[in-house]
Order: structure tokens, then C-alpha cells, then sequence
């Protein structure tokens, strides 16, 4: 394929399939995440209140969040480590010097008038995360930063048509803001790059990326540009919580700014809003640039130093990654990249092959290739029919490593294997394959003298059609077919061809 260099890039170049066909040419989305996923820690970033969903309304709000004269925040360590875990995940730089930073604004669910932040000097530096696209290919998107802040609270509007309801059980909550460079050219890497990361922080036990929650979101910066040109004005579509609609308000953005452009107006940079049910983006305010909040060092906040032994510590307590699980998989277990990447995109699909596997060694079997396909292919299918998560599943590991061990010692064929899984499914993991073959009589036929009497007779009735199969050695698979009718499926397939091919003279 070939592909358009583009200045300014540091290296990314725009694939022509990913172009957008506007009315007087084509054109080029460049974007970057603004992610802010929520540390897991089970108390706030300047409090002792507790953090967890599900709460009543403001029941979660010492007297620092609510911003009580005369409080002071107090740094929570654990956050701190979280935030340095994850830059080496990201294979980023730690600076040894942070500090925070006030963001001065208004707005009701921010009690203190100030966003505690960190501008300046961020705790995490430069970095990058390798994302894979579907059809196997990889990018590179460059990590620009990563710095701690506080959320704010919550404002409700839909209590009450007069009043708006303020619940601060958010507002202190630990962020993490994970800033990208503008290495992203469409919707398809927008969410490849947001699906990578939240991998990536699920793995490190640093966010649980539970979207649905609110607790990782993103911030899409997106701008156009004919190919080749300087890079447009950007607009920021904010809270973007789902893949699908990550998708839509990128691809709707970016062909509002098109027609604009062509109908020779300007973009105006400005944060907007994406509307889920008109399936559009709306302008919400104009974008701020830094001096707008008036940004200066929190006085309450003294710098944060960090001991390099501390940092190593940590680096030496990190679990292994999904890049490096994936190099792993391929190398010990002979899979295919395609194969692996499917198992390691979520920790729960990683960890139950593994012990699929491991069982499998318990039963003398060996196929780890076997167990893969059974996972990604049967169970995954099933789960995803029935709305469930593979955590969720009804079958424990060892029941497709016992599946896997059947069909390796030739007790079942691979076809008779997909009628045991529907039995083992409809069970519900509470009998085993073994027992379902026994009871339901699945076992393969593998005694030749029975299989060759099936043959004789099946080439008797079909004088004709066997002699045809000398000039169109294609006709063999209607005798297979004809023998597996007459043995019920059960008849080992090898076998049957093998048997068919002595007698029929191939």
C-alpha cells in the first residue's frame, strides 16, 4: 500500500483508505487523546474519603472536598505510586520533580473555584504505546505526558425542571490525564489507541477502565487538513465514554470542519459536546487556551521528589504487559499474532487460556493451539450472543482443556466436539466432557473392521459412482460423506479417507 508522507509527524504518514473524500479534494484527520482514567485507590487524592460507586448523593465527602475554610489537602502516596506505575507501562519518562498546580474556574460542582492539577511539571514525561489495528499492522502513538489532578463533582439537571442538584462524591476522586501527540489520522486508530491504553491500565491494576462508570473517558482533540498542509485548528469534543460513540463524534466532527473549509469559512477552536442521539457534536464553549485559568503552584502542596530506589521498586513489581504476554503466547505456544492478540486484548481472556492450558498438561495433552481455537472461536462466539464477559463464563478452564484432550487422543473427531460443547454449555459446567460422551454414546468410531464393512457396503450400492472416482478423484468426498451418514458422524475422519483411497484405488 502506498502511503503519503506528512510534515510535522515525526514519522506518521497518512494511509490514502483512511482519507476523507471532500467536495474539492481530499483531506486528513489528525487528532489526540486527552484520556483521563480514574486511579484505583480506595480513598481520594487529597482525602480520606472513601472512592466507590454506587454511594448515596454527597455521601462520600469529607471536609477538604467540600472545600471547609481552613482545610488543607494532604497528597495520597498510593495515587502517587499508581500514576508512576503507570508511566512505566507506558514505557514513559518519571520525572523525579512534579508539582501541582491550581486551574482557576467556576463552576457549581467545583467547590473550591480551583482545580488542582499539574501543569508545569508533570510526574510522567514522554512515552508511547504500540497499537495494533485489526488487520495486524501496528502503529505508534507518542505519550506527551501524564499528570495527576482532581475530578470534579457532579451537577444534575434533570431532578428538577427549577434547580440543579450538586453531588460531590466525585469531586477529589484521583485522576490520571494521559496526553497524547497528535499521532492519530482516524476513527479506527482513535479507538485501536483507546482500547490499547485501557488494556494496558487494566493489566497494571491501575484503572479498571470501567467506561460505563465514568472511570476512563476521553477527550477528543480533532482537527482536518488537506494532505501535506501545516496542521488545522483543533476542537476538543468532551467525555467521550464508549468506542461506538468515540467513533461517531471523531468521523461527524470531522466533516463538519470539512464543509466548513470548503464553503471558505474558518474553524473556530472551541470545546463541544457529542450528542449520543442526534449522533453530532455541538458547541459547548470557547476552547481556553492556559492563561485563561490562571494557572500558579498550589501554596497548600508542597513539589513532589521521587527516590530513583522507590521508582525501581515499583518498575520491578510491574506485572508482565500485554506486548510482552503477547510475544510470550506466540513463542511458548506456537500461536498465530492474530490468535494471541485476541486472547491478551483482555487480562480475564489471557488468564483463563492460561489455565486452560495448564489443565490441559494435567491431562497428559499438549495442543495449545487447540485450546486457543476453542476459546477465541466457540466460547468467545457463545459468550458474546449471550451479552456475557468471558469472567462471566459458565465454563471453567478445565472443561474446554478436557474438550481439547478428547479430540487429541481421538476420542471425539473435531465435528462430534462441537455437538459436546453444546451439551457442556446447556450444563453449565456442572458435568464434564468426558461424561457427556459416555452418556450420550459420542465416542468415535475408530475400530477400522467397522468402519471398512461400512465402506464395502456403501461402494456395493454405488458400482458407478466408485468407478468415476478414478478420473475425478474429486468424487472421494461424496463416499466420506455417505460413510459418516452411516456411522452417525462418529467414524475417525483419517481413517474413513485413508480406507476409501486403498479401496477405490487412489
Amino acid at each position: 500500500m502506498t502511503h503519503i508522507a506528512s510534515p510535522l509527524d515525526s514519522g506518521r504518514v497518512a494511509d490514502p483508505s483512511k482519507l476523507i473524500q471532500g467536495r474539492t479534494g481530499l483531506w486528513e484527520i489528525v487528532m489526540g487523546l486527552e484520556v483521563h482514567a480514574q486511579v484505583a485507590s480506595n480513598t481520594k487524592l487529597f482525602s480520606g474519603a472513601k472512592v466507590g460507586f454506587g454511594a448515596g448523593p454527597n455521601e462520600q465527602v469529607s471536609l477538604v472536598d467540600a472545600a471547609m475554610p481552613g482545610m488543607l489537602p494532604v497528597l495520597n502516596k498510593y495515587c502517587v505510586e499508581q500514576a508512576v506505575k503507570t508511566g512505566l507501562g507506558l514505557k514513559a519518562e518519571i520525572n523525579r520533580f512534579s508539582r501541582f498546580d491550581r486551574k482557576n474556574y467556576f463552576y457549581p460542582d467545583l467547590p473550591q473555584g480551583y482545580q488542582i492539577s499539574q501543569l508545569f511539571h508533570p510526574i510522567v514525561g514522554e512515552g508511547e504505546v504500540l497499537v495494533e489495528r485489526d488487520d495486524g499492522s501496528s502503529f505508534t502513538v507518542r505519550i506527551e505526558r501524564l499528570h495527576l489532578e482532581q475530578d470534579a463533582g457532579k451537577s444534575i439537571h434533570d431532578l428538577d425542571p427549577n434547580a440543579t442538584y450538586v453531588d460531590l462524591n466525585r469531586a477529589g476522586t484521583a485522576l490520571m490525564e494521559i496526553v497524547s501527540k497528535p499521532d492519530l489520522r482516524s476513527s479506527d486508530e482513535a479507538v485501536a489507541y483507546f482500547k490499547k491504553l485501557r488494556t494496558i491500565l487494566i493489566y497494571l491494576g491501575t484503572c479498571d477502565g470501567d467506561m460505563e462508570k465514568g472511570n476512563m473517558r476521553a477527550d477528543c482533540n480533532v482537527s482536518v487538513r488537506r494532505v501535506g498542509e501545516p496542521f488545522g485548528t483543533r476542537c476538543e469534543i468532551k467525555n467521550v465514554n464508549s468506542f461506538r460513540f468515540m467513533q461517531q463524534a471523531i468521523e461527524f466532527e470531522a466533516r463538519r470542519q470539512i464543509e466548513i473549509l470548503e464553503d471558505g469559512g474558518k474553524i473556530d477552536q472551541e470545546t463541544r459536546l457529542f450528542d449520543s442521539v442526534k449522533v453530532e457534536t455541538r458547541s459547548m464553549r470557547s476552547k481556553e487556551e492556559a492563561h485563561d485559568y490562571r494557572y500558579f503552584p498550589d501554596p497548600d502542596l508542597l513539589p513532589v521528589e521521587l527516590e530513583e530506589a522507590w521508582i525501581e521498586d515499583i518498575r520491578k513489581s510491574l506485572v508482565e504487559l500485554p506486548d510482552d504476554k503477547k510475544a510470550r503466547f506466540i513463542s511458548q505456544y506456537g500461536l498465530s499474532s492474530y490468535d494471541a492478540q485476541v486472547l491478551i486484548s483482555e487480562q480475564d481472556r489471557a488468564d483463563y487460556y492460561e489455565k486452560a492450558v495448564l489443565k490441559l498438561k494435567e491431562f497428559g495433552g499438549r495442543d495449545a493451539k487447540l485450546v486457543a481455537n476453542w476459546t477465541t472461536n466457540e466460547l468467545l462466539a457463545r459468550l458474546a450472543k449471550d451479552g456475557q464477559e468471558i469472567s462471566d463464563s459458565p465454563l471453567p478452564p478445565g472443561q474446554i482443556a478436557g474438550l481439547v484432550e478428547l479430540i487429541e487422543t481421538n476420542v471425539i473427531s473435531s465435528k462430534i466436539a462441537k455437538t459436546v460443547f453444546e451439551h457442556m454449555w446447556e450444563g453449565k459446567g456442572t458435568i464434564t466432557p468426558a461424561e457427556i460422551v459416555e452418556k450420550h454414546g459420542l465416542k468415535q468410531v475408530t475400530d477400522t473392521g467397522a468402519i471398512e464393512k461400512a465402506i464395502d457396503e456403501i461402494i456395493a450400492a454405488n458400482p458407478d459412482k466408485a468407478a468415476e472416482v478414478a478420473s475425478k478423484p474429486q468424487a472421494l468426498g461424496w463416499f466420506v460423506g455417505q460413510v459418516m451418514k452411516a456411522t452417525g458422524g462418529k467414524a475417525n475422519p483419517a481413517a474413513v479417507n485413508e480406507l476409501l483411497k486403498s479401496k477405490l484405488g487412489l
